[in-house]
């Protein structure tokens, strides 16, 4: 009994043990992550990364996009299997700590040598001139935890599937981001374009005028030649933004996992609006949000589990292992119980000699990877940091511009209505009209180029805060 009662103390010193630790966690250096963001108007909890897509979002057609693409795009189909991949192996090494059992049935009959050993001992005490042997038995091995290696290669696991998690969450939250941003260039092409054909019309009148003048010996053959190359401006538009337009059409049906085709929208780009409070509330609520910064706080885990187990390398590891069944000469009597019944139970504890240069190198490179690590959680803030700032001032310094160029728009716009009142009326020279509808055309295609890049402002802010998700 007492030898019962030893081997049970033994057990539950060495299960207490199995908790302990040989290398200590590196934490996260929260200094690394700044209070506030630089260029935001407000600081407070609320931010727009906690809004969903459908809320943020206010356009049916592109919530429909983004719907179709969360279940059909490619990337994302893969970033989920990877994400199963890693599953299977975090459930295989749950079971570190689970001993190992194995059943082994054998039968052998061996014919030894009359002039050996066992061939005189089997002839001589057995009778027989060969020898059989039948055996089945369970063996159980179990390794104790007694620097928590197995703990560490568990944290690695678990780490590692989340890692995969937050990979998943980037390609996410950059795909909604893409669809959005595509979505709005096309916006924009569909107002270049109205804006291209509505110039052409102006053009075509103004080329007329000139025609009729030359004819009447009012202008030279020139002012027909420039009126006409101001035409085509207008007209060279057209083809080219028919062009773009099927090109991000394709490219918006393939972020959606369809084949090439037309992209629904009945929404034009002077109905959609940039909201006008855009909260990014603290820093370090985005730091828990955005998918690669969480990824390199987790490669922090990782790294510190690693070192935990090359550390625990070091150190001698104790293996129990216990067999029992039976076991017998003769096949008759292989099951004749309790007979035939054997156990065996033996401990072991392997220290490594030799190799004690090459796990210390292992050990050492471990620790250089987890500072590393830790460097990369820094840059990866820093960056986080940055990318949010520089979303805020875009929006910021693109509605001033937006309102610079919105009155610059109508005043040129004014000025075509002028221009073509005087020269119809001799007081203006065709220079002048064209001069004021070229003008006119730019600014007005730089206006939706500037609501866009407002618009795809605002969409990136979602992205780097972590939104989407």
């Amino acid at each position: 009994m007492s030898k019962y009662i030893k081997t049970l103390v033994a057990i539950m010193t060495i299960a207490i043990l199995g908790g302990c630790k040989v290398s200590k966690d590196v934490q996260l250096p929260r200094t690394a992550i700044p209070e506030y963001f630089r260029n935001a108007e407000t600081t407070d909890s609320l931010s727009i990364s906690n809004q969903t897509t459908a809320d943020f979002f206010p356009e049916r057609e592109l919530k429909n996009l983004i719907d179709t693409a969360l279940i059909k795009n490619y990337d994302l189909q893969i970033a989920i299997k990877n994400l199963g991949s890693t599953g299977q192996l975090l459930r295989q090494a749950r079971l570190g700590n689970l001993p190992q059992l194995n059943l082994q049935i054998t039968g052998s009959s061996s014919n030894p040598s009359d002039n050996s050993l066992n061939g005189l001992s089997a002839s001589e005490f057995l009778k027989t001139s060969h020898v059989e042997d039948f055996n089945t038995n369970l063996e159980l091995t179990w390794e104790a935890d007694i620097w928590g290696k197995i703990k560490s290669r568990k944290q690695e696991a678990l780490a590692t599937y989340l890692q995969t998690e937050e990979a998943r969450k980037a390609v996410q939250t950059q795909l909604i981001a893409s669809i959005a941003q595509g979505y709005y260039r096309l916006l924009m092409m569909d107002a270049q374009m109205a804006i291209a054909k509505k110039n052409l019309a102006l053009s075509d009148s103004t080329l007329i005028i000139v025609k009729l003048q030359f004819n009447a010996g009012q202008v030279s053959l020139l002012a027909v030649q420039q009126a006409k190359a101001q035409q085509l401006v207008s007209a060279q538009l057209i083809p080219k933004l028919q062009q773009e337009i099927v090109v991000q059409e394709n490219a918006l049906s393939m972020l959606t996992g369809r084949v090439p085709g037309t992209i629904d929208r009945r929404t034009s780009l002077d109905e959609t609006f940039v909201s006008g409070r855009l909260s990014v509330g603290y820093p370090s609520a985005m730091v828990s949000k955005r998918p690669d910064v969480k990824s390199a706080e987790l490669s922090l885990t990782i790294a510190n589990a690693k070192v935990g187990v090359a550390k625990a390398g070091m150190y001698p590891s104790i293996n129990i292992t216990a067999t029992g069944g039976l076991n017998t000469f003769k096949a008759s009597n292989w099951f004749n119980i309790p007979a035939s019944l054997f156990g065996v139970v033996a401990g072991g504890i392997t220290q490594p000699l030799l190799q004690k240069r090459q796990l210390k190198t292992e050990y050492e490179l471990a620790k250089i990877e987890r500072e590393k690590a830790v460097i990369k959680f820094r840059q990866s803030v820093l960056t986080a940091v940055t990318e949010v700032s520089d979303e805020l001032v875009k929006i910021e310094k693109l509605k001033e511009q937006y309102d610079i160029s919105k009155d610059k728009v109508s005043t040129l716009q004014q000025a075509v209505k002028n221009a073509n009142l005087l020269f119809a009326s001799g007081m203006a020279t065709y220079l002048e009209v064209i001069t004021a509808q070229s003008n006119s055309l730019q600014s007005e295609l730089e206006l939706t180029s500037i609501k866009t890049a407002q618009l795809n402002a605002a969409v990136e802010l979602y992205r780097t805060l972590g939104g989407g998700l």
